[in-house]
């Protein structure tokens, strides 16, 4: 079992987890060593303070939809 960092809640670690393992998924290379599935491998890389926390703010932009004009507006 893999230990997360006292300073990552539970929903914040599996979520960095979950970034980090699509990343693992699309190419991006490895931060540890050994023979890993691509989840393992992204715990581990979080546990071990590989791979930084993302700041709220930049994840809530990256997610937000792109404004609407209002239609109203002309």
């Amino acid at each position: 079992m893999i230990q997360r960092p006292a300073y990552f809640g539970k929903f914040e670690f599996v979520v960095i987890a979950a970034l980090r393992a699509s990343q693992l998924k699309r190419g991006c290379l490895p931060r540890v060593d050994g023979d890993h599935t691509v989840a393992v491998t992204a715990q581990l890389e979080v546990a071990q303070g590989k791979v930084p926390p993302v700041p709220a703010a930049s994840v809530a932009a990256e997610d937000a939809p792109p404004p609407q004009p209002d239609p109203g507006e002309r």
